[in-house]
């Protein structure tokens, strides 16, 4: 299968679905969100994707981490990558985005947010453990880690800024959050499982742990627990009352503390 094929099939189509359920029931509204303002957040998050993977997407491929079937793209290239590849950033988080906005509309947080500094300290601990120990591995030179650890470098930093500012609102829209990341990351995974048993794409053996669930790498499922996870996060921090809130709280704090600082400038 070609990789645009693989994109139209697994990825297009299932967006053009969700799309269509949010022009159906566009008066189905559960958190009453402003569809321009799901938009927005979606075109934000695509533009966010591109800014950030593009980066570590060439490394990966500039490295022989992951490959490419020469005979299953276009051949139009951008640094190292396919342009198959940087639509794949751009649909993939459109398809995100989209599930989560249909199960928005269907689904009610718990009744009453009760804000936690504590909970939103204590969540940054197991991100930066993990952050440290894949820093260490690549480090170290070990091969079979690098394709795991590269992700965790790559993804925790903005997951642990995510969680530092509103673990207590994700929690607060765990439902959202965990039935935005789980069924997507396992419908993925399993439609990379085709491509890369078809051989559009390979993951290097001797870059990966060569632990498989059926004929897909551990890491493959890793990654896409990963991007969903930084989507799901983002949107819901983006849209949720509960973040423009502590946003401006946190502007009027940034104010006075400027204010002061100026004030003792002059004094």
């Amino acid at each position: 299968m070609t990789y645009f094929g693989f994109l139209l099939v697994f990825v297009c189509i299932p967006l053009l679905m969700m799309a269509f359920h949010a022009q159906r029931d566009r008066h189905t509204n559960a958190l009453t969100l402003d569809p321009c303002a799901v938009c927005y957040a979606i075109v934000l998050h695509i533009a966010l994707a591109l800014l950030y993977t593009t980066p570590w997407d060439n490394y990966l491929v500039a490295t022989g981490v992951w490959y490419y079937n020469p005979a299953l793209v276009t051949g139009l290239v951008l640094g190292w990558v396919p342009i198959e590849e940087y639509t794949f950033f751009v649909v993939q988080t459109a398809l995100a985005g989209f599930w989560w906005w249909f199960l928005a509309r269907r689904l009610l947080p718990v009744a009453v947010f009760r804000a936690s500094l504590g909970l939103r300290l204590a969540s940054l601990l197991p991100p930066a453990v993990i952050w440290l120990v894949s820093v260490a591995l690549l480090a170290s030179g070990w091969k079979p880690a690098t394709y795991l650890a590269l992700e965790c470098v790559w993804a925790l930093i903005p997951i642990s800024i995510q969680l530092f500012f509103g673990a207590d609102i994700l929690w607060h829209h765990r439902r959202l959050v965990i039935l935005t990341i789980l069924p997507l990351t396992l419908y993925l995974s399993l439609a990379d499982s085709f491509a890369i048993g078809s051989g559009t794409w390979t993951i290097a053996p001797g870059q990966s742990f060569n632990l498989f669930i059926g004929s897909l790498p551990v890491e493959e499922l890793i990654f896409f627990l990963l991007t969903n996870t930084l989507i799901a996060f983002g949107i819901t921090l983006l849209l949720a009352p509960e973040s423009r809130t502590r946003a401006i709280e946190l502007k009027r704090r940034f104010s006075t503390m400027r204010q002061s600082s100026i004030a003792k400038r002059h004094a």
